[in-house]
């Protein structure tokens, strides 16, 4: 796992080239930048603000969950709520990506970025 800097440091291709396509899935708690801080930087940024991301989180505070709303995440997970088996959740991740319509954005293919 990276931090919030290093993340939307690979995103904007400052660190080589930037993925062709991905889901976000972003830890709230994370050290430098904070979940909430890195989905305020991608939402400004022209080139990413159409990114689809999940928050993933302990969080059960409904302040939390408005925050992440606010900053058009497709879903909150809660850890708890998502299992014990991070394989499961990442397989629902896919599944979802693969029968949703989503906006053109070079997606050709998946990539992961957690």
């Amino acid at each position: 796992m990276i931090d919030g800097v290093e993340a939307l440091g690979l995103l904007r291709g400052e660190t080589g080239s930037p993925p062709d396509s991905y889901i976000l899935l972003i830890d709230l708690n994370r050290p430098r930048m904070n979940g909430i801080e890195l989905l305020e930087e991608i939402r400004k940024d022209p080139l990413l603000k159409e990114a689809v991301a999940f928050l993933l989180t302990t969080s059960s505070d409904e302040r939390d969950r408005a925050a992440a709303y606010a900053h058009n995440v497709a879903g909150y997970i809660q850890k708890q709520n998502a299992g014990s088996d991070f394989v499961d959740l990442i397989g629902t991740l896919d599944h979802f990506w693969r029968i949703v319509e989503l906006p053109d954005m070079r997606l050709d293919r998946v990539g992961w970025l957690v």
